[in-house]
């Protein structure tokens, strides 16, 4: 049985894709279904009313206390929420596997080397980076940009000699890294390492890798046309279940004031109050819920997906 097929024959891999594909066109759609951008519109209502006020025509899934449209933060955030979770995990699984690969095809003492310096990545703890890296953009890239008053090293001569202008390019997208992304691109690659540093080091003794190497077959080929190919499979799926978490985590990072804010993390922190008041859960249930829902809804979808290629992928499946 294929992979497609045996993929498809289970409900619960329909569901993940049925999930999935629903946020992917919400993503594309954004400005047909909600053509107001929360991040770059007013506010939708001109009022000191600081009250959430319930769905209703025009606002069908509410406001929140600043009177913006819950709805709109629902749409556009899954747009943010697929770049930064499939973003972010591309990068941490291309650094992985070429790590990993790397690692297992030189062997020896090379592999040695990789593997502990990788062992030290894991040990580092997330929300350390995330802390570090707001921290950095914050109180240093921002104070260097913003102030008048450019004493210290570099930016004195800089200035003085008329290149603090030129400088700026540099800056500016250093200020818009995410921490969140940097920290989970620094650190969250080792599993990725790990596994495909297993399987490649167990396919290197296999007879077609071995042939290909005593036919002169050069080394680059053997790696891209032969090892990974051939080892890949268990950190695709690791791929397609980490989009989900890696979003949470960082809608989680963002509601604590970790990283850049995000339409859904917002959405949660305008409306934490509301949520904490007697009965506010009861009462203003749409300043937490459709965002909840939203966020279990992404996480549950890519699980999904990432269960049914363990299951297709996996030979001893047919026998059951």
């Amino acid at each position: 049985m294929g992979i497609t097929r045996k993929f498809l024959s289970h409900w619960q891999n329909w569901l993940g894709l049925i999930i999935v594909t629903a946020f992917v066109l919400t993503a594309l759609f954004a400005p047909l279904l909600s053509p107001m951008d929360p991040e770059g519109q007013d506010k939708v209502v001109q009022t000191y009313v600081r009250v959430p006020q319930p769905p209703g025509p025009g606002m069908p899934l509410g406001t929140l206390p600043d009177q913006s449209s819950v709805y709109d933060a629902l749409i556009w955030g899954t747009r943010d929420a697929l770049k930064f979770g499939v973003g972010v995990t591309l990068v941490i699984f291309f650094v992985g596997t070429l790590i990993g690969t790397l690692a297992a095809f030189l062997g020896g003492t090379s592999n040695s080397l990789l593997m502990w310096t990788s062992d030290i990545f894991l040990a580092f703890p997330v929300i350390a980076g995330v802390v570090f890296f707001n921290q950095l953009s914050n109180s240093m890239l921002v104070n260097l940009v913003s102030t008048s008053d450019f004493a210290g090293f570099p930016l004195d001569y800089l200035e003085k000699w008329g290149y603090l202008k030129d400088f700026y390019p540099l800056l500016n997208p250093l200020l818009k890294l995410n921490p969140a992304a940097v920290t989970f691109a620094l650190f969250l690659w080792v599993p990725y390492a790990r596994v495909m540093n297993a399987s490649v080091m167990r396919l290197k003794q296999v007879e077609y890798v071995l042939a290909a190497q005593v036919s002169g077959v050069k080394n680059y080929r053997v790696v891209f046309r032969h090892l990974i190919p051939n080892a890949i499979a268990p950190v695709l799926v690791m791929a397609a279940k980490d989009v989900g978490a890696l979003v949470v985590l960082q809608t989680t990072f963002s509601f604590i004031g970790l990283g850049h804010s995000t339409p859904w993390a917002s959405a949660l922190l305008s409306g934490r109050d509301w949520i904490y008041s007697p009965k506010g859960i009861i009462t203003y249930w749409w300043v937490f819920l459709p965002v909840t829902v939203a966020l279990i809804l992404f996480g549950i979808g890519w699980n999904l997906l990432g269960d049914g290629l363990i299951d297709a992928i996996n030979p001893r499946s047919d026998q059951k």
